[in-house]
């Protein structure tokens, strides 16, 4: 197998000329997205060369504590960026959000650096930070979706939950529908993402694998195993979320309090 070529200076800038495809869509098409498009093409190189730069001396220094660091980090970006993806929130909402995030991703990536990979140390950076950040990354639309669709269904279906609070349903049972709907809508994504893979599309890390050299197969399994992680803690998540987003929205008098809810 060889390894992938480096991409150098000019590389990079030849790559970045394929933004000009979207820009002129956004243009003819008076789509409006032009600003928007550069500080997003701006960030990301930004970002990512940043993030380069700082895992090359995290891999470097191979502190479990500096790793655990960084992961930490990651969850707290991501549970801020579900949260503002919503379009509402309540108080409470943004830790509840954040420790659904890292509860989920932290889980999930443990269990598949110790019981999967077979990782020694299971902390060591190369593996740990990058499975962390595709579970994050894949988890937190998920984890945005059901959030929201909970928080929309509160609000337009507060006379049926009401009603059946009146009738005596406790607010788990008054809930349950609204609840049912928001994790379908949270897990629907990957499920159908799973369905398709190999066959419409070769996802990222294989992709990234087979370019860098690798075996075909390994990358096929290795592949497998991030699919599975990231449909479990989009779950897993979207769990969490939608019942601590629930347990907020309702007071010890199990009424609900669509008062503590706000427009972002």
């Amino acid at each position: 197998m060889t390894t992938a070529p480096d991409i150098g200076p000019v590389g990079l800038g030849l790559a970045a000329a394929l933004i000009a495809g979207h820009a002129l869509t956004s243009m003819a098409f008076q789509l409006g997205l032009g600003r928007r498009l550069v500080v997003a093409a701006v960030r990301a190189t930004v970002q990512l060369l940043l993030l380069g730069w700082a895992l090359e001396r995290v891999f470097a220094a191979q502190q479990p504590v500096l790793v655990l660091g960084v992961m930490t980090l990651m969850g707290l970006v991501a549970g801020r960026e579900a949260l503002r993806r919503t379009t509402h929130t309540a108080p409470g909402l943004g830790r509840a959000t954040t420790l659904a995030m890292l509860g989920s991703s932290f889980l999930v990536t443990t269990y598949g650096l110790v019981a999967v990979l077979d990782a020694e140390p299971w902390w060591a950076p190369e593996r740990a930070i990058p499975i962390m950040g595709m579970i994050l990354g894949n988890t937190l639309n998920g984890i945005a979706l059901g959030l929201d669709a909970t928080l929309k269904g509160l609000e337009s279906r507060s006379g049926e939950i009401e009603g059946l609070l009146a009738m005596g349903a406790s607010p788990a049972r008054a809930t349950r529908a609204l609840v049912q709907d928001a994790l379908r809508t949270a897990t629907l994504p990957i499920v159908n993402s799973m369905a398709v893979v190999g066959i419409v599309s070769i996802p990222g890390m294989m992709t990234g694998q087979i370019l860098g050299g690798g075996d075909p197969g390994i990358a096929a399994r290795y592949q497998l195993f991030i699919l599975f992680a990231i449909a479990s803690g989009t779950a897993l998540g979207a769990v969490l979320v939608v019942l601590s987003a629930r347990r907020l929205l309702f007071d010890d008098r199990e009424r609900l309090r669509l008062d503590r809810l706000s427009p972002r």
